[in-house]
């Protein structure tokens, strides 16, 4: 199947813009900015406001992710994009380059850190062990007895409903490209069409392409697109400046964070700049419930306090829930997506970026300039390859007629 690419050689100055992007969460406002770069007009459509749903709901770690060769080349391009972003961000953003510290608890999970901290450093990702000793150093609230751990300095948190604001407004900047960006909130986006869009309203919008970024939303305008939701459950506390200084994760968080079934927790907590700690995390597919759930707030909690013994004793003041775009093989969808696209519902060029289940902060700077990279056909200028992510690997036996996947002129 051939890719459609955009050509923003001749920008059009009609109201009909050249990309619509449905979703303003991190990943859409990002492919935004990128796109607006590029020299094209978009249209950013959300049926709430910026930096809404699962984007306000994740912990907005910014981290390195090595389960597989393609989740690795997508985190650690993407995390250097946001570190040379980082200088240009100011306070409300909250960008904090604090580093991940990987717990090992046992002799096993010490063997399993010098394996990652091996594959990292072969890779250039700055990363170094710590025995126990320099572990206790590193995190004093830890309780004593863990074996000890790998500490990736590099790694950092972002506040992601503030940092989509500001990838959007900065899209608007003149200096960015020739493109223009606008934003249509309470837009509620209810079927894609021959020509671009129909709201909810009734209301139909025309463009050169679609850019589908709503994350699980995505599946209301492709049902077959082989998506779940992974629900997971967070808890802020007060403010307890300088209880802890990295973001800190138990090494068995990657085998919770790749179950393909059933409820798990694992202790991951984060230091915000404000003094508070930001406690995580579960993981559910058997819920569609955005209902807290006591007994899995009171396992995750249980868990944590294994880690950090005075837990207990800090003074939580939020609880709430998130649904993660969870895809069949744990990568995003990135990429054409004319295949997920009944025959006689569109013929503009469709593309999707979702998908990224609890990495998409992380990723969105990297999944933004693939999108960008083959909607203007210049995939070939890419450091990474694109093709794992392409929606093109789950193919369905929906018929495509109708689809036109040549090149959109704007």
């Amino acid at each position: 199947m051939g890719h459609s690419h955009v050509n923003a050689s001749a920008v059009s100055g009609h109201a009909c813009p050249d990309v619509i992007v449905i979703g303003a969460g991190i990943v859409g406002a990002a492919c935004a900015r990128e796109l607006t770069s590029k020299g094209m007009n978009v249209l950013v459509l959300d049926r709430a406001g910026i930096g809404g749903g699962v984007t306000a709901a994740g912990m907005g770690h910014v981290v390195v992710m090595d389960d597989t060769p393609a989740e690795f080349a997508l985190s650690s391009w993407s995390r250097q994009l946001w570190l040379d972003l980082a200088p240009r961000l100011d306070k409300r953003q909250a960008f904090v380059r604090c580093g991940t510290l990987w717990v090992a608890a046992d002799d096993e999970e010490y063997d399993l850190a010098h394996k990652r901290r091996d594959s990292l450093a072969s890779e250039n990702i700055a990363c170094d062990m710590l025995d126990a000793q320099q572990l206790r150093e590193a995190e004093p609230e830890l309780r004593e007895g863990f074996r000890g751990g790998m500490i990736v300095p590099d790694d950092a948190v972002v506040y992601a409903p503030a940092a989509a604001s500001w990838l959007i407004a900065d899209a608007s900047a003149v200096e960015l490209g020739a493109g223009r960006v606008s934003c249509r909130l309470d837009a509620s986006v209810a079927r894609l069409t021959r020509e671009g869009v129909v709201l909810a309203s009734g209301e139909v919008i025309a463009a050169g392409a679609v850019l589908v970024a709503n994350g699980l939303q995505a599946i209301e305008l492709m049902p077959d697109l082989p998506m779940q939701a992974k629900k997971g459950h967070l808890l802020i506390t007060d403010r307890y400046p300088g209880t802890i200084r990295h973001q800190i994760l138990e090494l068995g968080y990657i085998k919770s964070a790749h179950n393909a079934s059933g409820t798990s927790v694992a202790f991951n907590v984060q230091p915000r700049p404000t003094g508070q700690l930001l406690i995580g995390s579960s993981r559910q597919f058997d819920s569609v419930d955005s209902t807290v759930e006591p007994e899995i707030m009171a396992r995750m909690l249980r868990r944590a306090s294994e880690y950090l013994p005075r837990l207990p004793t800090l003074n939580a003041i939020r609880a709430w829930t998130g649904f993660r775009p969870a895809t069949l093989d744990g990568l995003p969808l990135i990429g054409p997506a004319a295949h997920f696209v009944s025959g006689d519902a569109a013929r503009v060029p469709v593309w999707i970026a979702t998908g990224h289940e609890g990495l998409g902060v992380t990723t969105a700077l990297a999944t933004a300039k693939l999108i960008a990279a083959q909607m203007t056909g210049a995939s070939f200028q890419l450091p990474i390859d694109a093709t794992p992510y392409l929606p093109s690997r789950f193919q369905t036996s929906r018929a495509t007629g109708g689809i036109n996947n040549g090149a959109v002129h704007v």
